[in-house]
This record gives structure tokens, C-alpha cells and sequence, in this order.
């Protein structure tokens, strides 16, 4: 079962900062102006698909 949960896992903004090398507010600045990658909102915190981050970076570059 851990196999599955570290498969699903949302990356968190500031796994996302260390993963693009940005830092963290430029993230939260990109969800603001609709730029970056995509992010999900839930609750409070901003969360982040690992595959989608990588697809983005990928075009991004």
C-alpha cells in the first residue's frame, strides 16, 4: 500500500520550489497572475501533481 500512496502523493509548494529551483513565493505568484504549473488548492495549501509539474517544466524550457 505504501507503493500506491507515494504514487498518488501531491508535491507541496515548497517541493515543487527545490524540484524547478525557484523560490517559493514565485510559485505562489505564478497561481496568482494564472501562470506556472498547474496547482491545486485544497483547504488551505497549494498542492501540485508531480506529473504535471514535469510535463510543464518540460514545455516551459
Amino acid at each position: 500500500m505504501s507503493e500506491v500512496a507515494s504514487i498518488d502523493r501531491l508535491w507541496s509548494v515548497e517541493e515543487v520550489s527545490a524540484y524547478l529551483g525557484v523560490p517559493v513565493k514565485t510559485l505562489y505568484q505564478w497561481k496568482w497572475r494564472g501562470e506556472g504549473p498547474p496547482v491545486r488548492k485544497i483547504g488551505r495549501h497549494l498542492r501540485y501533481d508531480p506529473t504535471a509539474v514535469k510535463r510543464w517544466a518540460a514545455h516551459a524550457a
